[in-house]
């Protein structure tokens, strides 16, 4: 069983349309694994169901051998991370060392356990240098490794980045590429991307491609690429030309 197990999904924004649509996959725990989809397939909408942010309609989603459900919800939310599209919307402390102290300061993490868990994930993502610094002194990417610090002084056993590198300039989201790249290597994290870059997909371990609501291929990037045709017929032309 993988750590993540989605079965017979469904789930409607409104009555009038399934976003998702009986979507079943499976995800091996310590992979990295892509889910892309042209806008409206559906893909951040799988990713906020795993997360626990959306409900379901039907179907089941278990995480690390658990159902996610009422009972079960503030568990599976502590095993998971995630990182939205917009760095500005993610900051919330004052500096940088704030900002990824406020996860730990929620769940009364002693102050001498604190700064040594913040030092540990500043470094992970190079912005040890940037603790004392102010978000507005900062570039985007560099948000969006604070968020991802962030994330990660939690010890989540699954991290998702949702589009993360969608609102950045070609700088940043080469930082972040890096960054899911190293962790990835270094770590046995279970990596969720949801993405449109043609470059972190071919780096990733697995890749589920979207179409409307559906699964409609899964393999490796090797075995996606085989087929352009009908990656095109998916409106996937744009984000892999």
């Amino acid at each position: 069983m993988g750590i993540i197990e989605v079965k017979n999904l469904s789930f409607a924004y409104d009555e009038s349309a399934k976003t998702i649509d009986e979507v079943s996959f499976s995800i091996e725990e310590g992979t990295y694994t892509t889910i892309i989809g042209h806008n409206g397939s559906g893909k951040s909408t799988i990713a906020k169901l795993i997360a626990g942010l959306l409900e379901k309609a039907s179907g089941s989603i278990m995480v690390d051998g658990m159902e996610l459900n009422v009972e079960n919800l503030n568990k599976i939310r502590s095993d998971i991370g995630i990182v939205f599209q917009n760095p500005d919307n993610q900051f919330i402390g004052s500096t940088v060392r704030d900002d990824i102290a406020f996860g730990l300061e929620n769940h009364c993490v002693p102050q001498e356990d604190m700064d040594r868990i913040i030092e540990e994930n500043a470094a992970l993502v190079g912005m040890t240098k940037y603790l004392n610094q102010e978000p507005t002194r900062l570039s985007g990417g560099q948000k969006q490794r604070v968020a991802i610090a962030g994330v990660l002084a939690m010890k989540p056993k699954i991290l998702i980045f949702d589009e993360a590198t969608s609102m950045l300039d070609p700088q940043g989201k080469d930082e972040i590429k890096r960054v899911i790249t190293e962790l990835h290597g270094e770590s046995k994290l279970t990596i969720l991307s949801i993405t449109h870059d043609i470059d972190e997909v071919a780096k990733s371990d697995y890749v589920i491609a979207m179409d409307g609501g559906h699964v409609a291929m899964t393999g490796t990037p090797k075995e996606i690429f085989k087929d352009p045709e009908k990656l095109k017929k998916m409106k996937f032309d744009i984000p892999f030309s």
